[in-house]
């Protein structure tokens, strides 16, 4: 039976797929060091997760609140800004009440871990007087570029290239996140990322999704302007340091996984594969869906592709059945991302460059093809090609298509040719320096123990 005193741990994300499985991680992290975790998503998610219970520590739980949107989530409204005004409005009630539900239980409250794109949370926390945590699940790259834009040191639209930035390699607009490059491009979104900042002033602690050694010199100079702790990578435990018992998966699926794609894999060889996979939120062109199909089929590499809700993909039948009829290529719905990047037959990860899918990468030693779409992902591939050197970003053409020849191209850069097995020995360095963070006296498990100080004396 747990004491009285065991330090109790909300923690609420923002309500989707890339934003639940880092905070879910580190949850679990918690609860091995003796803290009580509840994680709070909406009434919505509830309803669609998979989650993998029998792998969660007795001391971590779920609780639900309501976005105002029950039955479909954003989906429901289809408009970010009306989204989140609802959101506000009915999910600060809502967590007031579970608050104040949790603090006339056995285990009342003691900090709130958020996501600073529902800031909101800090505020009906500190309504509270409780430690308030917020918890950036992009790279600390990112969150620095958006502090500078918010605070007015870095004025846009940017009129002098290249960016200089203390802290930062210099940029070209096209390595910068899609709000700073064309702050118009989407306008609520925009508000979005930049509100994250409007109260970090209040919060307790801030802590990032990234380790200290990937991105030394941002930290150093970001802590300058806003303490940080990093406390990543955010990665199962299986794949790193062990030090989580039954932690071999991102427990938390949006999607029906498919289980076809590990059987297929067996019968490749080893470093044959590329994997491609776009995330959850891409949608390109039809005849960009094109060029990748044909790209992939001219290239001679193995590929497994995921395309999850593929009728809304806009890639024909016609090539999903000579993707089949092949016998290199294998299309499926979603997957075990992490359970086929540590597969021995991928030697390459095809991606749009999310946080979540480059950390994974870069965890497992895998060499990476960018495709970046928006929001973080051009300063993700940026790094993934000139810091990291564990990848190789496309060209795009004039009309904005990335062309079955350049795909090709970059495959068999990859695969065959010396700068491949650079970017691999680079892979493998920094799959062990991700170790080295989260394992035992690593700067990650020391920030980790810096949180739970803080914790104690509150």
């Amino acid at each position: 039976m747990e004491e009285r005193n065991t330090k109790h741990v909300l923690m609420i994300p923002y309500p989707s797929q890339g934003h639940l499985n880092p905070m879910l991680q580190f949850s679990k992290r918690l609860s091995t060091k003796g803290v009580k975790v509840t994680m709070v998503t909406t009434i919505f998610i509830s309803k669609i997760m998979h989650l993998q219970s029998s792998s969660l520590p007795s001391s971590l739980q779920f609780d639900f609140i309501s976005d105002g949107y029950d039955q479909g989530g954003f989906a429901q409204v289809g408009n970010i800004s009306t989204y989140l005004s609802q959101m506000k409005t009915i999910g600060s009630e809502n967590l007031k009440e579970l608050i104040q539900k949790y603090n006339s239980s056995n285990h009342p409250i003691d900090c709130v871990v958020y996501d600073p794109m529902i800031q909101w949370v800090l505020d009906v926390t500190k309504e509270f007087d409780l430690l308030g945590a917020a918890f950036f699940t992009q790279k600390c790259s990112v969150n620095y570029m958006y502090y500078h834009v918010y605070h007015g040191l870095l004025k846009l639209p940017i009129t002098s290239l290249p960016i200089s930035i203390e802290g930062l390699p210099l940029l070209e607009l096209k390595d910068t996140p899609s709000f700073v490059n064309d702050p118009g491009f989407y306008p609520a979104y925009y508000e979005m990322v930049m509100n994250q900042f409007s109260n970090i002033h209040k919060a307790d602690i801030v802590l990032v999704n990234s380790f200290y050694k990937l991105e030394d010199q941002v930290v150093d100079s970001m802590s300058k302007l806003c303490p940080i702790l990093t406390i990543g990578p955010t990665v199962p435990s299986f794949y790193l340091d062990k030090g989580v018992p039954n932690d071999k998966d991102n427990d938390l699926s949006l999607f029906q996984l498919d289980s076809s794609a590990i059987n297929w894999l067996k019968s490749k060889p080893a470093g044959s594969v590329t994997y491609v996979s776009f995330g959850s939120m891409v949608c390109f062109s039809m005849e960009q869906m094109k060029e990748i199909a044909l790209g992939l089929l001219g290239s001679g590499s193995n590929f497994l592709w995921v395309i999850p809700t593929m009728e809304n993909k806009n890639i024909p039948k016609e090539l999903v059945e000579e993707i089949s009829s092949s016998g290199k290529g294998l299309v499926v719905n979603w997957i075990q991302q992490l359970e086929v990047l540590s597969n021995k037959a991928i030697g390459c990860f095809f991606t749009h460059c999310g946080w979540n899918s480059t950390l994974e990468a870069l965890c497992l030693g895998v060499p990476m093809i960018a495709i970046p779409q928006w929001t973080d992902q051009p300063l993700n591939a940026k790094f993934v090609e000139d810091v990291w050197k564990v990848g190789i970003r496309v060209m795009v053409n004039e009309n904005g298509i990335v062309t079955r020849e350049e795909i090709k191209s970059c495959i068999r850069k990859v695969f065959e040719n010396d700068v491949g097995s650079e970017m691999r020995i680079n892979a493998k360095k920094w799959r062990e320096l991700a170790i080295e963070a989260i394992s035992h006296g690593g700067t990650s498990d020391n920030n980790i123990n810096d949180f739970l100080n803080k914790l104690k004396r509150s």
